[in-house]
């Protein structure tokens, strides 16, 4: 992932800053051939920021039960 607007070294100096800034970039903003780890996602779920229809879509994909 490339991201030219956010100095990533001193992000990076708080792990779970920096791993909830990296999960909103890469939903709102596109995986660039990255996967998401379904456990971070689920672990910092509650706290992100992402766009309410790709949320829609996650909560879907990660919560529906299938009968």
């Amino acid at each position: 992932m490339y991201n030219w607007n956010i100095d990533t070294t001193e992000l990076k100096k708080d792990s779970r800053k920096y791993t909830k800034w990296k999960l909103e970039q890469m939903i709102n903003f596109g995986l660039n051939g990255e996967k998401i780890k379904e456990k971070e996602l689920r672990k910092y779920w509650h706290e992100l920021d992402i766009d309410l229809a790709r949320r829609k879509v996650l909560v879907f994909w990660l919560w529906h039960k299938q009968s």
